[in-house]
């Protein structure tokens, strides 16, 4: 067609502007067509000697990096339970603290997935391998290299109009094509101009595409995204569902029809993506209101809040929680009824028999671990240690009505050097017990010493600096007495002469120790030479005290005791009425083997420097009282 007709009907028109714009497209096209011919021609030369030829890209349609529109850049929004979630961790740990490392924990099933962290960019998307069935639009990048007769390495972005342009071979409409059919299409039309080559065509950058997400999430608008994503991707992008949006209900519309329903738990749970569509530009997903929502927690695998579907019962939350743990009670479920305030809210449902039973919107679920049930004693096999002189020690599993003989049977009786008098006894629930009575003597002890430290009254500089010496001494006492802890002995009162223990119950956990038979006894305290000493035959504690060199100076030696081999304790105070007569108490007494005599210190005492002082401010009142009567008389 020649250019004066086009001329022609441009000025027929009238219209000045689209005269000129006419006249620019008709100079642009022949150009262009010339420069096509002019190409051809110089590439047939080319072939003809023998030299590839080199192409070169026209940078003019290409996009620069920065253009390419990215996601919406938005602040994570923090997590924000929902008031049921509140009502489930009140429920299961006290009132909500408002730190988010230690609130929450028990959270809505799946919203781990959608913390700032964890949400898919479009760096992510755009990297993933490019499906077969990909179709090409404008904005999409084409890396096209041609290698043999001609050379190039380009990268050509589809324009608007649907066509990639390479240069001296012209435009090619790659819109419309599906990913896999890419390659073809550009052999076919570089085969128009060049023989003797090979091509590769394959996509570089991607377009982006503008969706829209709404409904029940944390942000709702409009969002760019890589025309690879996927509807999983978007609400990634966007948040997710808020604490008012549904996991279950999820729609993808597109030109105003929903093409898919999306169910977030056929993927966390089965791994189902069937639902999972490609979008396209303008696609809207909204998200729908959240359901009926129940907790299950306790020995499961994944405690959490659960949505329900209509149709779905108790054993299709089992089946969302993974399943009781190994060591569940699964016999049993608590329910707690949200709706039932007046009346009993708890109630427990027995397995399997409820499994099809369908809970309510805010029921509370609980499994519980067997390992904390417990049975009866009388119904527990007992596990005891069995120690020192027995035939095989050892720890051994005895039935639940074994006493102290069936664990000696069981370890094969006792050895010819067993001292059946110092046998150590120990169990559990005693030592709990012991524990907590010293914890409150030590309470006591310390009370007293503070009221006695704060009730006294320094009347000197020494008084006052004696007083904190004390009041440290005493504290120091009290972090020793702090650190001992009691074993949970039980005293047997046997005789020394015995020769069997007395058949008491086993408790689960006991302990047996039977000793061999010593031959000292020990000495310690405020004694000149603690220490063991071998024990003489008809030797009373006073002699063995004597071997120690007795209580020295500042000893309370009214307030010494033996501690016998059984646990028992003899004091001089029950032996005696006095400091004076210690001696006497102690010499009717026969020392036993495996006997510790303790002969504390006096605490309550004054050194010869403060009574000294104390004797000089009585005789010097004294004397003072005395010149004043001697003054009246005369």
């Amino acid at each position: 067609m020649s250019p004066l007709p086009i001329l022609h009907i441009a000025r027929a028109r009238g219209n000045r502007a689209t005269r000129l714009t006419s006249i620019a497209a008709l100079v642009l096209g022949l150009a262009s067509q010339n420069s096509v011919a002019v190409d051809a021609q110089q590439s047939a030369q080319t072939q003809e000697d023998g030299a590839p030829v080199r192409l070169k890209a026209d940078t003019r349609h290409e996009r620069d990096d920065a253009t390419i529109a990215s996601p919406l850049a938005a602040k994570p929004a923090p997590y924000l339970p929902s008031e049921f979630e509140r009502y489930v961790q009140r429920a299961l740990a006290g009132e909500v603290t408002g730190d988010p490392e230690r609130d929450f924990k028990v959270r809505r099933f799946g919203a781990e997935l959608m913390e700032p962290g964890k949400r898919v960019g479009l760096a992510y998307e755009s990297n993933g391998q490019i499906p077969s069935d990909y179709v090409i639009s404008v904005g999409d990048e084409i890396q096209l290299t041609l290698w043999g007769s001609v050379d190039a390495d380009l990268r050509l972005t589809v324009d608007r109009s649907g066509r990639i342009t390479i240069p001296r071979i012209g435009p090619v409409l790659v819109a419309g094509l599906r990913y896999a059919d890419l390659n073809s299409a550009v052999d076919q039309r570089v085969g128009q101009v060049f023989r003797n080559f090979k091509v590769s065509a394959s996509l570089g950058r991607l377009r982006s595409i503008r969706i829209y997400v709404t409904g029940f999430t944390s942000r709702p608008g409009a969002y760019t995204v890589s025309s690879l994503s996927t509807l999983v991707n978007a609400l990634m992008q966007a948040g997710g569902p808020s604490s008012a949006g549904s996991f279950r209900s999820i729609e993808l519309r597109r030109a105003g029809k929903a093409i898919s329903s999306f169910d977030f738990y056929e993927l966390l749970l089965k791994g189902d993506k069937s639902a999972d569509f490609v979008l396209q530009a303008e696609d809207v997903i909204h998200i729908g209101p959240v359901g009926n929502q129940v907790a299950l927690v306790g020995s499961v695998n994944k405690p959490a809040i659960f949505e329900l579907k209509a149709h779905e019962a108790l054993d299709d939350v089992l089946k969302m929680a993974g399943g009781f743990t190994a060591v569940a009670d699964r016999s049993r479920l608590t329910v707690e009824h949200l709706d039932a305030r007046n009346d009993a809210r708890i109630s427990e449902l027995p397995l399997p028999q409820s499994e099809k039973l369908q809970p309510r919107s805010g029921d509370l679920l609980r499994a519980f671990s067997a390992v904390d049930v417990t049975l009866p004693q009388h119904k527990q096999s007992k596990r005891v240690k069995v120690e020192g002189e027995v035939q095989r020690p050892g720890e051994f599993i005895l039935p639940a009505s074994s006493g102290i003989s069936d664990a000696i049977k069981a370890a094969g009786g006792l050895t010819p050097a067993a001292y059946l008098f110092g046998t150590d006894f120990s169990r559990e629930s005693v030592r709990i017990a012991q524990q907590d009575n010293y914890e409150r003597a030590l309470r006591d002890l310390e009370t007293e010493f503070t009221r006695a430290t704060t009730t006294q009254k320094a009347g000197s500089a020494d008084e006052a600096a004696a007083q904190a010496s004390r009041s440290q001494g005493s504290t120091k006492l009290i972090e020793r007495l702090r650190a001992i802890r009691p074993t949970g002995r039980i005293v047997l009162q046997l005789s020394p002469k015995t020769i069997s223990l007395p058949d008491l119950a086993l408790e689960d956990g006991d302990r047996l120790m039977i000793p061999a038979r010593p031959t000292t006894v020990g000495v310690f305290g405020s004694v000149f030479n603690g220490g063991s000493y071998l024990l003489r035959d008809d030797a009373s504690i006073e002699d063995v005290l004597r071997l120690a060199g007795g209580p020295t100076r500042g000893a309370d030696a009214s307030s010494a005791f033996v501690v016998r081999a059984n646990g028992s304790v003899i004091s001089a105070r029950q032996n005696s009425g006095g400091w004076l007569s210690f001696g006497a108490g102690f010499s009717s007494i026969p020392a036993l083997p495996g006997d510790t005599v303790f002969v504390p210190e006096e605490l309550n005492k004054t050194t010869f420097i403060q009574e000294a002082k104390e004797w000089t401010q009585i005789l010097y009142q004294f004397g003072l009282g005395a010149a004043a009567l001697k003054t009246i008389k005369n």
